[in-house]
Parts: C-alpha cells; structure tokens; sequence
C-alpha cells in the first residue's frame, strides 16, 4: 500500500509509545511531575465505561452464548488459542486478519491493542519479587546479573500498590515478599481445608488467597469503587474495581492537563541525532489517514510491550546503530522468555454440601514457589520453580444433563448447586535462552508496508522437567487433602500463552550483554527508556506486572531529575 507522506513538526516534554500497563504509568508520572507528555497508541480509543460494550451482558444476551462463531474464529485464529477469549470480550483483542505475525515454531501472541492494551484484560495478580528472583541468573549462570536488587525496587513496589491498590494476606514469607495491601479476599471452606492440609503436610508449602489489583476497600478516588464480585473483568469493569490505564492512571495524567493522547498511532521508529547522542522524537503512520507524522521530545519512554518495543528498537536503524538503536550488543530480539502453565490436577471433594461462597470471586489462591529454595528444596533435576494457582468451586448444571436429561426432575435438579471441586495449575518459570527470539522479515510486509514480525522460541528441557514435577506434586497435595476422582491435566500450551513475554531488551550491568542499564536506559542513548516487559532479565515464577509497574515509576522518576540536571 502507498501511504501518503506529509511531515509535521510537533514537540512534546516526552513520548510515551503505548498505553498499557506500563505505558499508562509512564503517562501518570511523568506528567504529575510536570512534562508534556504525549502517548501514542497504536490502537483505537476506548475510552473507561463508554466503551464497555458487554460489561452487564449476561451469556443469554449473546447470539451464541459466549462463544466464537467460525466467521470470529477465523478473524481470530491466533487470539482464539487463548482460553480466556470469547465473544463477550473479542473487541478487545487484536484481528489478526489485521495484525498478523509469522511462527517458526507455535507461539501464541496475545494481544490488546487499543488505549489500555492488555490492562483491560489482564489476570490482575500482583506479586512482588524477591532476590530470589534477581539474583536468579547470577547464582545459576544463566542469562545475564540483573542490575538491581529488591533494595533497589522495594520503595517503588511500596509507591505502586497504594496507588493501584491490591488486596492480600501477609505471609512473612523472604522468597515472596509482604506488600502494601487492602483486606484479603476470602478463601472458601474447601480451599480452607487444603490450605490447612498442605501447611500441616509440608514444613516450606503454603496456600494463601491471590493477591489481586482489585479494591475491597475504598482507596479515596473518584475514579474507581470497590470490587462487586462479578467476576466479568475481561469485559471493563464500570466500577473501576480492578486497576487499569483507563480507570486510573490515564484519567490520573490526563488532570494534570500536561496529557495529549493520541490513538491509531503505529510507531515504526525512534529518530536518532548523531551528533547529539540522542534520540529526537518517532516517526508513526496515522492507521486511518496512512499519513506518516513526526514527534520530537526530549526524553522517550517505550512501552509498546516486549515484541512490539523490539520490534520498534530493531526497525529504528541509523550509521550508529545499523542493527537497530541501542542494539550494539546485538540481544534486542532475543531472551524471549514467559510463564508455562496450562497444566495440574483437578479433583472432587466430599463433606461440604452445606456450604456455598458469595458472589463470583474474580480471584483465586495461590501456592507460592517451594523448588530450588534450600539445599532440603533443591533435590529436583531442574533449575529455578513454579507456584500454583487455582480454586475450589461447586460445579453447576451441566453435571446432571446425563443423569437427568429433561423433565421436572432435571428443572428441579439445576436449582441445586453441584458437587465440590477443586483444580490447580502450575506457573513455571522459564529460562532466558539467547535463542528463543524475534526478528523482522523485510521480504514480508503488512498492509501499512512495516515489515513481518517472526518469532522462534520454545520451552526446552528444564521446562518439560519442572512441569512433570508440579502435575505430580498438585495430585499429591489434592490426595492429602482427601480428594477424590483426582485428574492430571495438560493442555500442552505453547510458549506465548501465558501472556507474559517478555526478555526482548533486557537489563544488565555490562553494555556488551544487554541493552539497558539499572535505570531502563539504553545503554548509549540516555534519553530512551523500555520499561514493558522486553525490560526484564529473568521471568521469575510470579506475574510480572507489578514489577512492569515499580520499574516504569522509577524510571520516570530518575528520567525527570536526570532531565533537570541537563544530563539527557
């Protein structure tokens, strides 16, 4: 397609590329700190509650009952691997009829993009790190020594909880630190009962309800209300109860009136000045015009999420830097890493007829990781470990349709609530293997004449042990606690699916070996920082994102007194 070329000069205090979750916090703080900020979304507006289509739809409002027609799953055939896609929620996931990318080997690139990305849609558990996890690479040799220790985050874990507000019980636990945190929700009698059975089993196991960015209690904002237990997230919560871009950081930026938002805008490339050593500004294409616009700012923050903001560094060539800006060590594209998950043990359980739970919880428990902790919890053939989540649930209707196909009795039967069950998956850490990377292919071009982006990773040995450990280990730890009719599961998902990639540009002490220093700067170009997921140097057992969160605020932090004292 030929685009129509016109060059426009706007300037702005900063660039922010992307309005997910990392993006929107880059907006909020540089602008509270007084930068006019501009934030390109690649995407359409959706602007919070107006643009929530379903968000009180209920499954016998959709023509077909939640589920994907063959015209949507075509349009969506990548999208669609994802287990929590569907039609109530498919307007929020990209067509990928559109957004192609290629596959050496499967991987499944789920995405979001619109204004809030994928924080309209995200899981929302929010766990910290602990040096556990950054000094991971350091004692086994993998990947490359993080920058930064907990010391060095712990501050900023602090500052973005009490923003964002995350309900959780304290553990004391070293190797999954406490938090900043509003009033646990609450397990239900059956997870009670395997909490108290795996703690009374094992001397290093513990079972505590998800510590999730959900308000149970009022945190003083005008925009967001306590969680009403509806449990339909993925669709936009109008009550703002879950933390995302639009119901908290972007409205937090936009107050300021430093904020200029700017939708279908396809970043394609960070200009650079030789002479300078800095980065000018961007170059996009406008999705609905096809005009190509230039920005200038004085700092950038890339936020685009890990494969998109590689993508990005690697097509932003310049003399300087002919394999992509700040690419002279040349990992921008590879250490592609994720969680693996999609298998454990599901079981039954006897004896709590009686007992029910309130509402739809939008949240389960969690088993923090007890693998590789100790000399006593490293007698196992992998490296680093895996937590679990999971729940315990009556079963609903659909158990009778055989016992009692129709009828009166069938009628009478669905108002009952089902047996108890319980299920658990695990959620392994994955290795940082230069290998598993992305590139562009140049001979392949998407309809705006960007070129393809390929990705060519896989789980390799040390993730194939770790998760035949944790299937065994979860149906053991269901049979302690008297489960019954006990099922070991696995789906066999790729790498991709647990919609943590990340690696792509990673931090690290030596120029030579990464791409960004302890600030989430490029190495050389002291005014461009990557703070989404391409950031990281090891993926840990946790959901990353709040570590996305801690991370941007601090570099936006040391960004605007680096910016003050004339140093970029």
């Amino acid at each position: 397609m030929k685009h129509i070329i016109t060059h426009k000069t706007n300037s702005y205090d900063a660039i922010v590329i992307g309005s997910g979750i990392s993006g929107g916090w880059a907006a909020k703080e540089l602008c509270e700190k007084g930068l006019k900020t501009l934030v390109l979304e690649r995407g359409r507006m959706v602007k919070h509650i107006d643009d929530y289509p379903t968000m009180f739809k209920e499954d016998w409002d959709f023509k077909h009952r939640g589920r994907l027609s063959s015209k949507d799953k075509k349009k969506y055939n990548k999208q669609s691997r994802w287990g929590y896609f569907g039609e109530a929620n498919k307007h929020f996931y990209n067509d990928d009829s559109i957004n192609d990318y290629k596959e050496i080997k499967t991987f499944d690139w789920i995405r979001g993009t619109q204004v809030g990305g994928r924080s309209l849609i995200w899981g929302r558990q929010t766990y910290r790190w602990s040096d556990y996890d950054f000094k991971a690479n350091l004692i086994d040799g993998y990947g490359v020594d993080w920058p930064i220790r907990y010391k060095d985050i712990k501050p900023w874990y602090d500052y973005v909880e009490k923003f964002i507000g995350v309900s959780g019980e304290k553990m004391n636990l070293s190797h999954l630190p406490d938090g900043e945190f509003l009033k646990p929700m609450e397990l239900n009698c059956v997870e009670n009962k395997l909490k108290d059975s795996i703690e009374n089993t094992y001397n290093n196991r513990y079972l505590t309800i998800g510590r999730v960015a959900h308000l149970t209690e009022d945190i003083n904002s005008k925009h967001r209300g306590k969680c009403q237990f509806r449990n339909k997230c993925d669709r936009g919560c109008p009550y703002g109860g879950y933390f995302s871009s639009n119901s908290s950081t972007l409205p937090s930026a936009e107050e300021t009136g430093n904020l200029t938002l700017r939708p279908n805008s396809i970043v394609y490339n960070i200009m650079y000045n030789e002479d300078t050593g800095k980065a000018t500004g961007v170059r996009l294409i406008d999705s609905k015009t096809n005009e190509h616009i230039e920005y200038r700012s004085k700092i950038i923050f890339l936020c685009a999420s890990a494969i998109a903001s590689a993508s990005i560094l690697l097509q932003s060539k310049s003399n300087r830097f002919p394999d992509g800006l700040g690419n002279d060590s040349g990992e921008v594209g590879h250490n592609i890493m994720d969680h693996q998950l999609g298998s454990g043990a599901s079981g039954k359980i006897d004896g709590f007829e009686d007992k029910y739970y309130y509402g739809n919880r939008p949240n389960g428990f969690y088993i923090p990781r007890f693998r590789n902790l100790d000399n006593n919890s490293k007698k196992v053939d992998f490296l680093r470990g895996y937590g679990y989540q999971g729940g315990a649930s009556r079963t609903d209707w659909s158990e009778y349709i055989n016992e009692i196909g129709y009828g009166k009795a069938f009628k009478k039967a669905i108002t009952k609530p089902g047996k108890w069950q319980v299920g658990m998956g695990g959620f392994g850490e994955v290795l940082p293997y230069h290998e598993n990377m992305m590139k562009l292919d140049y001979d392949d071009l998407d309809m705006w004449g960007l070129p393809k982006i390929v990705i060519d990773a896989e789980f390799k040995e040390n993730e194939k042990k770790m998760k035949e450990d944790w299937k065994q280990q979860a149906a053991e730890m269901l049979e302690n606690a008297g489960c019954k009719d006990i099922n070991i599961f696995d789906s066999n998902a790729p790498i991709g699916r647990g919609i943590h990639e990340m690696g792509t540009a990673r931090m690290g002490k030596n120029k030579k070996t990464s791409v960004l220093n302890k600030f989430n700067q490029i190495h050389d170009v002291k005014n461009v920082f990557v703070t989404d997921g391409a950031c990281m140097t090891s993926s840990a057992t946790q959901n990353p994102s709040l570590t996305y969160m801690a991370l941007t605020a601090r570099a936006a932090s040391y960004a605007v007194e680096e910016l003050k004292k004339g140093n970029i």
